[in-house]
């Protein structure tokens, strides 16, 4: 599918999404509706042009700052978002820290656990370890290491995520780089960011010092690229390489086998149908005598990264609750401010307008117009601007989290930027506004007689 249309899709299939599409919208249309309205709101926004300028600024910024933070946030929720089918189930040790389960396991759970010929088996499965090394011995540096994933490379357009996000382009390459690992064991598909900063290319030969599993010590060769996003500083590796070099320590180290030898398998994801088929295969895997020791636990992917991102609660807590909230009722006092100070200097040509047969209502409506220019059109250039800008320059927003490089900004942020824009300023002049509203023309020119 092309990026865009399923982009567009999952846009549209929102329904806060379209909610707040239309008010932006129907914002807009209420401003540029009736031109003389927006002759005049141009007109008073340029009386003082430095003050618009550092209003419109202070959202530009804002706005881009939440944009980058909901980037985040949404792409988090919708990995850890329950699926009612489809789903992919995460097999863990229980009750190891880290999940590190014998190799030797990875058959049967393909299967499901099954028994029985009434039993569920998975619709497709995938092992997963993880190999870490640098380039340089005792050296470990963020641009001499390489994070491998360790799976059967024709598992990955089927089990890894955002593969239906791949380009036409990235797609032949990636179906390329399988065949060739899986003609020899020893070549890699590396992320074209990791690429960059290792300073080597498609066809060069390297070795690695491997952190995470002593003396497994690997040689590779890159036969593809990664493309960039979600795995552009990843790489991945064939299992079976890994395991050969694991038996292999045996042989050349007097029989005596590696102590990693049964904790080599760090994940096994199985997809299901349904909900009912993932209950179904989490019992037999969790009831069956083949996974005992030790034993495993059996989740949904989504549950299992929820876990993973525990370690991060508080501080996603914090952007989501804090820090949010707080730069929404900054933008929304910055513009008060402003609308503020803007009726109380205009507080005798709101007199004249009352005089000429304005309505309390229209001057209301142009006051708040005032507002809803300035945040809806800063509003739209911030995130609009950072979406052409971060995802056409840089592939995304640089926040590691786990194998979480880079967040790539959503067409949602389209709609973001104006009503994020549009709300605050209307909840912020509103009450200017109203005072504008009720301006007293005898009051007014009492004091200028």
């Amino acid at each position: 599918m092309n990026p865009l249309v399923y982009k567009l899709e999952k846009l549209f299939y929102n329904p806060t999404a379209v909610v707040l599409m239309a008010c932006s919208a129907l914002a807009l249309y209420l401003i540029f509706s009736n031109y003389k309205a927006v002759q005049f709101i141009i007109r008073s926004l340029k009386r003082n042009k430095l003050r618009t300028i550092l209003t419109s600024l202070a959202i530009l910024v804002l706005v881009l700052v939440v944009t980058a933070i909901w980037t985040i946030l949404s792409k988090l929720d919708e990995i850890t978002e329950e699926k009612s089918k489809d789903l992919k189930a995460m097999v863990t040790e229980k009750y190891g820290a880290r999940s590190q389960m014998p190799y030797s396991y990875a058959r049967g759970l393909a299967d499901g656990g099954a028994r029985k010929p009434s039993d569920v088996h998975p619709q497709d499965n995938m092992a997963w370890s993880f190999y870490i090394g640098s380039l340089e011995k005792g050296k470990f540096t963020r641009e001499n290491f390489m994070f491998f994933f360790c799976m059967d490379p024709e598992k990955f357009p089927t089990m890894m995520d955002e593969v239906d996000t791949f380009s036409p382009t990235d797609l032949a390459i990636l179906f390329e780089s399988i065949k060739k690992m899986k003609a020899d064991k020893k070549r890699i598909m590396v992320g074209k960011e990791r690429l960059k900063l290792l300073n080597k290319r498609v066809g060069d030969r390297i070795k690695l010092f491997c952190q995470n599993y002593k003396d497994i010590d690997l040689e590779f060769e890159v036969c593809g690229t990664l493309p960039e996003g979600r795995y552009e500083n990843s790489a991945v590796m064939n299992i079976d390489y890994l395991q050969d070099a694991i038996d292999g320590y045996a042989r050349d180290h007097k029989g005596e086998k590696h102590p990693q030898a049964d904790k080599a398998l760090t994940f096994m994801f199985l997809k299901t149908e349904d909900r009912n088929s993932f209950e179904r295969l989490a019992e037999q895997i969790s009831t069956s005598s083949l996974f005992t020791n030790p034993a495993v636990k059996c989740d949904t992917a989504s549950s299992g990264v929820a876990s993973f991102l525990d370690a991060y609660r508080d501080l996603l807590w914090g952007m989501r609750w804090l820090l949010v909230p707080a730069i929404l009722v900054t933008m929304a006092l910055v513009i008060s401010n402003a609308i503020s100070i803007s009726v109380r200097e205009r507080r005798t040509e709101m007199a004249v307008l009352k005089v000429l047969g304005f309505s309390p209502s229209r001057i209301l409506f142009l006051v708040l117009g005032e507002a809803l220019f300035v945040g809806v059109l800063s509003g739209l250039i911030s995130s609009g601007g950072l979406y052409l800008l971060i995802n056409g320059l840089i592939g995304g927003i640089p926040f590691p989290i786990g194998w979480f490089g880079k967040f790539e900004i959503p067409l949602a942020a389209w709609w973001w930027g104006p009503a994020i824009g549009g709300g605050t300023a209307f909840a912020g002049s509103f009450f200017p506004a109203w005072s504008a509203r009720t301006v007293k023309v005898s009051e007014v020119f009492s004091k200028i007689g």
